[in-house]
């Protein structure tokens, strides 16, 4: 007890924090482990998503006949934004995206925005840019269904691009992916934006 001002008062003694837990050499720290799993789960929604963006491309392109019949298919002269487009006629936006729908110029766009987004995220290289792209083609699809049948605001479109923008985020491309080595280029250490 020490006496302050005339009065006692108790004093309570400090115990120190018990010492870490050593580190095997054979087993990472449990933080490690843990950064380890998030990078692998971050890795398997990079793949998941980026094969999501290259299915639809080679499906829209070749008409395996999942979403786009073989006589719709790109290369039998097939509009790859056609069927979405003119399906949205009776929505808030209808007549903007259905005057886009069969547009060569838009096509175009589409069919390399897909190739492209679907790479990049299988690769895991040019994950900013896929997730900008990605995110702007996925809120466009958003918008041209609007208003949503199963739910006010949200719907796969929007998870998609939450989930794009966490991938860039992540880092994600550095696990079952060639990011670090992408990053490692020297175009790409000038551009950071091409990370």
């Amino acid at each position: 007890m020490a006496i302050a001002k005339g009065r006692k008062q108790p004093v309570y003694a400090r115990h120190p924090a018990p010492p870490p837990a050593p580190v095997s050499a054979t087993r990472p720290a449990t933080g490690t482990r843990h950064a380890a799993a998030l990078g692998y789960v971050w890795a398997a929604a990079r793949l998941a998503l980026g094969w999501i963006f290259g299915w639809a491309f080679i499906d829209k392109l070749f008409g395996f006949g999942f979403s786009t019949s073989s006589d719709r298919a790109w290369i039998h002269g097939g509009s790859p934004t056609t069927g979405f487009f003119k399906g949205t006629t009776d929505r808030a936006l209808g007549d903007v995206f259905t005057s886009l729908a069969g547009q060569a110029w838009a096509d175009w766009l589409f069919m390399i925005g897909l190739a492209a987004i679907g790479t990049a995220l299988i690769l895991g290289v040019g994950m900013r840019i896929a997730a900008v792209a990605g995110g702007l083609l996925l809120m466009l699809m958003w918008a041209a269904e609007l208003p949503l049948d199963g739910n006010p605001f949200v719907d796969e479109h929007i998870v998609y691009a939450v989930v794009l923008a966490g991938l860039a985020l992540a880092g994600a491309g550095d696990t079952l992916g060639i990011g670090r080595w992408w990053s490692s280029r020297p175009l790409v250490r000038r551009y950071p934006i091409l990370k």
